[in-house]
């Protein structure tokens, strides 16, 4: 299991963590930066986060999909910092032996990911900037 909080995260370093011969499929979400956010231009994200805490709820999550869902292995890797649209800001690995396993992993930690994890999110508009729920 890989979990990681950083200001930068790669899909390479996830691919490589969850590589593994038994594994027949891997499954692989990226979350980016989109330009636009309720009808405005979105110039930037800024992510902020209480790195302890956040990280124990990644684990959490992460042992949790190994348990329920059969994977061999996953990668939780979030940003903090400024990103700009077309930027990674989250990435989900997971590696198992059979694709239905990998799909419903995957889904299971980016849904508990946006729904447990305290990461705070800014959206920067051209017109001002607003606080995003951390669990929308």
């Amino acid at each position: 299991m890989l979990v990681r909080i950083a200001s930068e995260i790669s899909l390479e370093e996830a691919l490589v963590h969850i590589r593994s011969p038994l594994a027949g499929g891997e499954n692989i979400f990226v979350g980016r930066v989109r330009n636009h956010s309720g009808g405005r231009g979105v110039r930037k994200l800024q992510f902020e986060c209480y790195d302890a805490m956040a990280l124990t709820e990644m684990e959490k999550i992460a042992s949790g999909a190994i348990r329920d869902y059969e994977v061999h292995d996953i990668a939780i890797l979030h940003v903090t910092g400024e990103k700009f649209p077309g930027e990674a800001v989250v990435i989900i690995a997971v590696s198992a032996a059979h694709r239905d396993a990998a799909f419903a992993a995957c889904r299971f930690c980016i849904d508990r990911l946006k729904q447990q994890v305290p990461i705070w999110k800014k959206e920067f508009f051209e017109d001002g900037e607003i606080w995003v729920s951390a669990f929308p």
